[in-house]
């Protein structure tokens, strides 16, 4: 899905970060002056999924491609294909696809040639090749073809290669069939510069003198190349890198002599999913490399999922709006201090807005959806950007809320079938068999590892041969940069919704919903009286999604009169961050919204004194407002603020010691919710609103 970038004027702004690494504007092309002349740094772009790492790499290739050399690959991607023969590794796979995008053409210059590469990677394609198999050697040729085109443009130059190569090894002194790495690459190169490559190219033979036990002899260099690459461990790594470093040199070499004159700004390297393995290899021999001196003038930019990553473990970190107009980088001792790591902000309100303004041309979508989507999301551009889209193709708008899009049905791609956009989103951020987010929405349920582990015991099978199931899950979260928390044990507000969204509609079972109420009624048995995790709190929180408020306006009106109002109050912001079960496609104003305002059926139990019916008629209204107010799949309504600031202000004047208290809550919440913030504990305190009961719980353990 192709989308407008939004809130990444850092990035490319005229004077930002890639004009002032490559040396152009990414608009214009026009000529800028480096930041880095000579030593310039790694830029690697951080952030979880959804965050817009691949869309920015995209957009600079998508922007430089007619003006620079530029090339982009995905190390999750590279996958080796079926044919792969003994000389294909992720390495010798992503280069001659870097190399095949590097040598297009670009304005006013000529394609770069990669002749080092190409001896490098012919060398050890060849380690397998024997006088009774032409067809190994030809098809590992010929798979090299695009590269090799970029020396020799003829198209059937690996063809004629082959029999050649053939011929030498069959006059060669040796008698024995099996595979001899450094005879077979040496006549191997020997037949290509022979072949294919001028007499100017085949200095670049040359290059290979400087390899481990070469002595300066570039052909001897190659066959040792090849030898290594064979033997495999770390002198198989020993040779990739130098691979790595053979398309460094090309590069240089392009933009070296007479030939730097004709070339403008610098040639850009983009290296997607970095983190992996595959990602260190090819960004590590050049961060080497510049560390011990030897400098290439390459722009690389890069991206890595994960934040606190060993490979940034020296990195010079800044946050994206800080790179803006100067980077601030030098370089330190360590050889990953040769990295800028920029971390991707999320959007802000105005971006969002800007979003959705893109999408609803005709203003359709109802004030306040945006800001919505923005705490929902909190600004991940992907989830933006399909919620807006989901908003803008939406028939009816007037009674959108950010719970409905996700309900909605997009299209992503032309060559794909539209999609649910909840579905669209997990499949995105959290990628990988159905299985494990048949567990994690489970698991999303829960508030803490240990009631995970209860959760996961309980409803997935205790007996799992591959280990405790909720520790797995943890630990896969972790593994993608999601946070694992006490308070909800998935912590990435988004995340969670889309878990507990795929949880209650994921067996059709409407209007039973088997899997959530079975999910729910065990946590509601696990934190009950006798249970194991007794926590009165966390099982009214239970009821309250199972469709008991009764029990939660109960359990509040008893507790009122107690002196510790500060307790109570916490109690009930928790009991009401409690997810509402949704029925998907409903339309219309949401229930909770007529309980609040005291227009659905408000009698009170009969039981009750007037005095305590009053109490109780009084709290259910303020309890559905909170429900309704804190939920992020709702939107703020500005008539039950007014209620609920009414209730409380109410109450204050009923309870005995804790007017105080209740009037702040009555000032400061609705502040809170119409800044689309968590409600504050104690009211009023910045940074309080996590969602979670407080510091003191009633019968709670310390995870509950």
């Amino acid at each position: 899905m192709e989308r407008e970038l939004y809130g990444r004027e850092a990035i490319f702004g005229n004077d930002g970060l890639a004009a002032r690494l490559t040396g152009l504007t990414p608009y214009g092309s026009a000529r800028v002056v480096y930041e880095h002349r000579d030593d310039l740094p790694v830029a690697v772009l951080t952030g979880g999924r959804g965050m817009g790492k691949t869309a920015v790499l995209k957009q600079l290739r998508h922007l430089y491609r007619e003006i620079t050399p530029v090339a982009l690959v995905d190390c999750e991607a590279v996958v080796a294909p079926e044919d792969a023969g003994p000389g294909w590794t992720p390495v010798t796979g992503a280069l001659p696809e870097l190399a095949t995008q590097l040598t297009a053409r670009v304005r006013a210059a000529r394609p770069v040639q990669f002749p080092r590469l190409s001896l490098g990677l012919v060398a050890v394609a060849s380690i397998s090749w024997t006088r009774e198999d032409e067809t190994r050697a030809r098809r590992d040729l010929q798979s090299l073809g695009p590269m090799l085109a970029t020396v020799d443009g003829r198209g059937d130059a690996a063809t004629g290669w082959v029999t050649k190569v053939l011929t030498k090894l069959a006059a060669s002194a040796f008698d024995s069939v099996a595979p001899m790495a450094g005879m077979i690459a040496e006549a191997t190169v020997e037949t290509v510069l022979e072949e294919s490559f001028s007499r100017f190219q085949r200095r670049s033979a040359d290059w290979y003198g400087g390899y481990p036990h070469a002595g300066g002899n570039g052909r001897i260099g190659l066959r040792q190349l090849a030898v290594d690459f064979e033997r495999g461990g770390d002198l198989r790594r020993r040779a990739e890198d130098h691979l790595v470093l053979a398309l460094a040199a090309d590069l240089v070499a392009a933009y070296g002599g007479l030939s730097w004159g004709a070339r403008r700004g610098r040639p850009v390297l983009l290296v997607d999913n970095a983190h992996t393995p595959l990602g260190r290899q090819l960004v590590e021999p050049l961060l080497r490399q510049r560390a011990a001196g030897v400098l290439d003038r390459i722009a690389v930019f890069a991206s890595s999922r994960v934040r606190d990553h060993e490979g940034l473990s020296h990195a010079v970190r800044r946050r994206l709006p800080e790179v803006a107009h100067g980077s601030h980088w030098s370089r330190g001792t360590g050889v990953t201090s040769g990295i800028l790591a920029v971390e991707l902000t999320p959007l802000g309100p105005e971006e969002v807005r800007s979003a959705f303004d893109r999408h609803d041309r005709t203003g359709r979508v109802p004030a306040g959806l945006a800001r919505g989507v923005h705490r929902l999301t909190g600004g991940r551009p992907l989830a933006v950007e399909l919620l807006a889209l989901a908003a803008g193709g939406a028939p009816e708008s007037a009674s959108l809320v950010p719970g409905s899009l996700l309900d909605r049905t997009v299209e992503v791609r032309e060559d794909r079938a539209p999609a649910l956009v909840a579905d669209e989103l997990l499949a995105r951020l959290l990628p990988g068999p159905e299985q494990r987010l048949d567990f994690l929405g489970v698991l999303a349920a829960a508030h803490g590892e240990d009631s995970a582990r209860l959760l996961a015991e309980s409803r997935l099978g205790r007996g799992s041969p591959d280990g405790d199931v909720a520790l797995r899950m943890r630990d896969a979260l972790r593994a993608e940069d999601w946070p694992v928390g006490p308070v909800h044990f998935v912590a990435d507000p988004l995340l969670r919704a889309l878990l507990l969204h795929r949880l209650r509609f994921q067996d059709g079972d409407h209007p039973s919903y088997a899997v959530w109420q079975a999910v729910h009624v065990t946590l509601r048995g696990a934190y009950g009286p006798g249970g194991r995790r007794p926590s009165v709190p966390h099982l009214l929180h239970q009821k309250l999604v199972l469709g008991d408020a009764e029990a939660c306006v109960g359990h509040l009106r008893l507790r009122f009169d107690e002196p510790d109002v500060a307790v109570w109050l916490d109690s009930l912001r928790f009991i009401a961050s409690a997810p509402y079960p949704r029925t998907r496609g409903s339309a219309g104003p949401d229930p909770r919204r007529a309980v609040a305002l005291g227009r659905a059926d408000n009698a009170p139990p009969s039981r009750l004194e007037p005095a305590a019916a009053e109490l109780h008629v009084q709290l259910r209204r303020l309890l559905h407002a909170v429900w309704l107010l804190s939920d992020p799949l709702a939107l703020p309504d500005e008539e039950v603020i007014d209620k609920m600031a009414h209730e409380l202000r109410q109450l204050s004047g009923r309870h005995p010691t804790g007017n105080s208290l209740l009037w702040d809550a009555a000032t400061h919440w609705p502040r809170d919710i119409r800044a689309w913030r968590p409600l504050s504990m104690p009211p009023g305190e910045p940074g309080t609103g996590d969602g979670g009961p407080g510091r003191r719980r009633e019968n709670g353990g310390p995870d509950a």
